[in-house]
């Protein structure tokens, strides 16, 4: 009893002619030929990129599911899936993840907010909240992206040079 009707095409190349008992061998691909050009002469180029876009800095993970309690300092990229108690200080980028909690201080270059931070934020360049990003807790970043959806409750400082802030007070408070 078959159990379901297989069709098979008679000019399908894997389909094994009647009488045969191997399968059939595909025709070989036949890519277009490009019409012949003059050859290109190959030079050197040297391009200054910044350091940090030619080499990628390893990267720590608390994987989802895992809830670890601690501190996190040192060099590199530290990315959050799971539940992490404590600080973290790196110089590189810290990314939450979606579903992540951190809580504690987190202090890096570059922060990406999509999970759930509960403390101080600091970071020396950027700290972007995506949709589902959330801070209970104060801000202070050289540049700020905020996405609609995202939630913060605390005092934001953005902008600011080291030392600028001391004269004035310009941060916004939304609590």
């Amino acid at each position: 009893m078959a159990l379901f009707a297989q069709q098979t095409r008679k000019d399908d190349p894997f389909v094994r002619p009647e009488g045969r008992s191997e399968p059939a061998e595909p025709e070989p691909f036949a890519a277009p030929v490009p019409p012949a050009a003059a050859p290109i002469p190959l030079r050197s180029v040297e391009r200054s990129t910044p350091a940090s876009s030619t080499v990628r800095q390893p990267e720590s993970v608390v994987a989802a599911g895992l809830t670890i309690e601690g501190k996190i300092e040192g060099t590199g990229n530290v990315r959050v899936a799971g539940r992490f108690k404590g600080n973290v200080s790196v110089a590189g980028e810290v990314t939450i993840e979606p579903g992540a909690s951190i809580d504690g201080e987190v202090k890096a270059e570059t922060v990406f907010v999509a999970g759930e931070v509960r403390g101080q934020v600091v970071s020396s360049s950027l700290i972007e909240f995506k949709e589902s990003g959330t801070l209970v807790g104060d801000l202070k970043a050289g540049s700020l992206i905020v996405v609609a959806g995202s939630k913060m409750r605390g005092r934001v400082e953005f902008g600011w040079k080291e030392g600028e802030l001391d004269s004035a007070d310009g941060s916004l408070d939304l609590r």
